[in-house]
C-alpha cells in the first residue's frame, strides 16, 4: 500500500477493555511501528463500573502518546463500541478498526485488513477465522465452538440472505460511510453486537469484504458465555425476521 493511499485517510483504532490489564500492554506492543505511524488515535474504552480495575495505566498512556482513554456510557461489549465509534466520528475518522484487548486477534495484520477500506474496495471488513476451513481448529478453537459457529452462521446466512463465512468475529473494520449508514447507537449492548452490525450492513447494501485471519486461543479468559450467546444470536434472527432491524436507509 503506497503512502499516497493513506495520506488522506484518518484511521482510529477502538479497543474495548474489560479486565484486560494483563493483556492490553502486549496487544499495543504488537501493533507494528508502520501501523502505529499510520494510525491517528487509539481509543481504549474502559468499563463503566468504577469497581472494575482499569485496564490502562498512566505508564501505558505515556508509552503510547496516541492512546486516548474513554469510559463507556452504556454497559456491555456493544456499549463500549458505541462510545468508541461515536468518538471516532468526532475525530474525523475515515476508518475505524475494532481490536480486542485480550490478544486473540492479531494486531500484526491490521494493515492487510484496512487496505480494502483505504482503496475504497469495501465499506466493512470482516476478519474471519472461518474463511479458510479448518484453520480455526488448527488455531486452537474448541471443537464445540467451531461447530456452533458453523451452525449459527448457516442459519444467519439463510435468514439474512448473505454469504459470509462467519458473524462471530471481533475483528471488524468500518469506513466512515458504514458508521454513518448503520444506526449503530440503536443496536444492542451485548456480545452479538458485531453480528448485528454485519446484518444491518448487508441490509443497507454496504460492501462487505470477508478476509481470513489467523486464529489464536491462548490462556486469556473469555467473558462470553457460549450457550447464552447462542440463544441471543437466535433471538437476533427472530427479531430480524419480525422487522426489528428494518431501519430506513438515509437519503443520499
Amino acid at each position: 500500500m503506497g503512502e499516497n493511499d493513506l495520506s488522506a485517510k484518518r484511521i482510529v483504532v477502538v479497543i474495548p477493555a474489560y479486565k484486560a490489564a494483563q493483556t492490553l500492554p502486549s496487544v499495543l506492543a504488537r501493533i507494528t511501528p508502520e501501523v502505529y505511524h499510520e494510525v491517528f488515535r487509539i481509543l481504549i474504552i474502559e468499563d463503566i463500573d468504577p469497581r472494575t480495575p482499569r485496564s490502562s495505566t498512566p505508564e501505558l498512556e505515556a508509552l503510547y502518546p496516541k492512546v486516548e482513554i474513554l469510559v463507556r456510557d452504556y454497559p456491555g461489549y456493544g456499549g463500549a463500541q458505541k462510545k468508541g465509534f461515536r468518538r471516532a466520528l468526532e475525530l474525523g475518522a475515515d476508518i475505524a478498526v475494532l481490536l480486542h484487548a485480550d490478544g486473540q486477534y492479531a494486531p500484526e495484520i491490521m494493515a492487510e485488513l484496512y487496505a480494502p477500506l483505504v482503496k475504497d474496495q469495501a465499506d466493512v471488513v470482516l476478519g474471519s477465522r472461518m474463511k479458510t476451513f479448518g484453520a480455526a481448529i488448527r488455531g486452537g478453537m474448541p471443537v464445540y465452538k467451531f461447530i456452533a459457529n458453523v451452525l449459527l452462521t448457516t442459519i444467519e446466512n439463510i435468514a439474512y440472505g448473505l454469504n459470509l463465512s462467519e458473524y462471530h468475529s471481533g475483528y471488524m473494520l468500518y469506513s466512515r460511510k458504514a458508521l454513518e449508514t448503520i444506526p449503530f447507537e440503536k443496536l444492542s449492548n451485548d456480545f452479538h453486537y458485531d453480528g448485528e452490525m454485519l446484518l444491518v450492513a448487508g441490509k443497507k447494501k454496504l460492501r462487505i469484504a470477508d478476509l481470513p485471519i489467523p486464529t489464536h486461543y491462548g490462556s486469556e479468559k473469555s467473558n462470553v458465555k457460549p450457550i447464552a450467546y447462542g440463544f441471543e444470536v437466535l433471538g437476533v434472527i427472530v427479531k430480524y425476521l419480525r422487522g426489528k432491524y428494518n431501519y430506513d436507509t438515509p437519503r443520499s
